[in-house]
């Protein structure tokens, strides 16, 4: 889970109700799940962060959170990069 906050919608601060991967389609749900890439929202908000620009949004911080992980366990920028790049088969970045 990317916050602390497990039990509210990280957008609006109402009470949780589906936990949300980050990176998904193609298969790439499980690895979110085994990357921990998850943050959690109200149903409004898992709606409707799965049309349009918030798909890319939440791809993008889904890789940022991946690439900061990486980078805290000692690899370098270029190198969660590529993991990144690497694990889901491109990079939004």
């Amino acid at each position: 889970m990317i916050t602390e906050y497990t039990n509210y919608c990280i957008i609006c601060g109402a009470p949780k109700t589906d936990d949300h991967h980050l990176v998904f389609g193609r298969g790439r749900r499980a690895l979110a799940e085994k990357d921990d890439l998850i943050c959690p929202l109200c149903r409004k908000h898992h709606e409707a962060i799965h049309k349009g620009d918030m798909q890319t949004l939440s791809k993008i911080i889904g890789q940022l959170a991946y690439e900061r992980n990486k980078c805290a366990d000692g690899m370098s920028i270029e190198d969660a990069r590529e993991a990144f790049r690497t694990r889901y088969s491109e990079s939004y970045l």
